[in-house]
C-alpha cells in the first residue's frame, strides 16, 4: 500500500433529494397542502438501522474486498494466509515512520475500530464512520493519513457504505490503548480531506466489467498495483501494471524485513495475460500462481472469501486494461527499472 499517494479529485455523484407531501384536511375546512418532514436518509440518521440484510453485505465486504482488519489490526505474517493476531481483531494496530518510508519522528495508527468503549470505537457515531470513509476526517476532526484508503472508499455506494459500518460496529471489544498518528507538519500538509458526497448510487451488476471497475476501485488494487513517483502521483501510463515496492516482515520470519514488489495485473505477457476466469479464481483461492507462492502482504486471505461472480467481476475489468509491459518477478534480484524507477527482479529487462 502505497502511503504517499495524491488523492485523485472528488467523484461526481447526483444528489439525492428526497420530499413528500401531504394532503391534509382539517375540520369544516377546505383541503390544504401541507408539506410533511423529508424522510431521513440513513447515512445521516443518528443509528443506520441495523438489518440482518446490512450486516451479512457489511461483513462480506469488511471481511472481503475492504480488508478493514487487515490494517487495523496487528496481524500474523508467519501464518498463510495471514490473519489477524488472536484476540485482536479491529484493535488498531501502530506503523513506524521507518515502515513507512518516512522518518521516524512520524508514526502512523490504525485506530481500535472494535465495539470498546473506552479505547475502542464503543462510543462513537455512525456519522463518524461515514465521515472517514467519505472524506477522510477522524472521529476526532483530523484529516486522515491517505494509508486510510478514503480516496477509495468513497466510491461505495451508500447501501453498501452503510452495511460496512453496521458490520464494523459489531467487532467485539478490543480492550487495547493505542497511541495517537504523530505527523510532522510538513507531511500533514501534503494532503487534505475530501469534499462530502450526498448520494452514491448502486452499481449494475448486470454489467459485469462496470461492476469489476466498481470492486476493484472500491477493493483499491491500484494502491499497490500502480507504481507511484516520489511524490506519490501514479506514474504516466503505467496504471496497474506493478512494479511498486512494499516492504516490512512479510515473510516467515517476524524479525526478517523484506521487500517485495506488486504484480502486473494488465493483460499484457508480462503481466497475467497468460491467466483465463478459473486461473485468476484458483490464484485468489489459494494464494498461489501454481507453484509460486504470493507474498503474504497481497490480501488474497481477504479477496478469497469473494464470490465466484465477484471475481469473475474483477478479472473482467482487469482484462479491459491497457496493456503495459513491465517485467516484475519477485523471485528475481532486484534490478534497477527505468520504466517504473525502482527496483524489482527482471527490473534491467524492461
Amino acid at each position: 500500500m502505497k502511503t504517499s499517494k495524491s488523492i485523485p479529485p472528488g467523484i461526481a455523484v447526483g444528489i439525492a433529494a428526497f420530499f413528500l407531501v401531504c394532503l391534509s384536511n382539517g375540520c369544516q375546512k377546505a383541503p390544504t397542502l401541507t408539506a410533511a418532514a423529508a424522510p431521513a436518509f440513513f447515512l445521516e440518521m443518528e443509528t443506520i438501522p441495523r438489518t440482518p440484510e446490512r450486516l451479512a453485505r457489511g461483513k462480506y465486504l469488511v471481511e472481503g474486498l475492504l480488508q478493514c482488519p487487515f490494517c487495523h489490526s496487528e496481524f500474523d505474517f508467519t501464518q498463510r494466509p495471514a490473519r489477524p493476531v488472536e484476540g485482536k481483531k479491529g484493535g488498531g494496530n501502530v506503523f513506524t515512520g521507518g515502515e513507512l518510508g518516512m522518518p521516524d519522528a512520524n508514526r502512523v495508527v490504525a485506530p481500535n475500530i472494535s465495539s470498546d468503549p473506552e479505547y475502542g470505537a464503543g462510543k462513537w457515531k455512525d456519522a463518524d464512520f461515514v465521515r472517514a470513509l467519505r472524506q477522510g476526517i477522524g472521529h476526532d476532526g483530523r484529516t486522515l493519513f491517505p494509508m486510510m484508503p478514503y480516496q477509495y472508499f468513497r466510491s461505495l455506494s451508500d447501501d453498501d457504505l452503510a452495511s460496512a459500518i453496521v458490520y464494523e460496529r459489531s467487532l467485539a471489544p478490543v480492550h487495547i490503548e493505542r497511541p495517537k498518528t504523530v505527523l510532522t507538519d510538513d507531511i500533514k500538509k501534503t494532503f487534505q480531506p475530501l469534499p462530502p458526497l450526498a448520494h452514491v448510487a448502486e452499481p449494475d451488476q448486470s454489467d459485469r466489467v462496470a461492476y469489476g471497475k466498481y470492486l476493484v476501485t472500491v477493493g483499491h488494487c491500484d494502491g499497490c498495483h500502480t507504481p507511484a513517483d516520489e511524490q506519490g502521483n501514479n506514474l504516466p501510463g503505467m496504471d496497474f501494471s506493478g512494479g511498486a515496492p512494499l516492504t516490512g516482515a512479510w515473510g516467515p520470519d517476524p524479525k526478517k524485513v523484506i521487500t517485495v514488489a506488486s504484480l502486473n495485473l494488465t493483460p499484457d505477457p508480462s503481466g497475467i495475460g497468460y491467466f483465463d476466469e478459473k486461473m485468476f479464481i484458483q490464484v485468489i483461492r489459494t494464494g498461489s500462481v501454481k507453484a509460486r507462492p504470493l507474498a503474504n502482504i497481497m490480501p488474497w486471505a481477504f479477496f478469497r472469501n469473494l464470490s465466484d461472480d465477484d471475481l469473475k467481476g474483477i478479472f473482467s475489468y482487469l482484462r479491459t486494461l491497457k496493456p503495459v509491459q513491465h517485467r516484475v518477478d519477485n523471485t528475481e534480484p532486484p534490478r534497477y527499472c527505468k520504466l517504473c524507477r525502482g527496483k524489482h527482479g527482471f527490473g534491467d529487462r524492461n
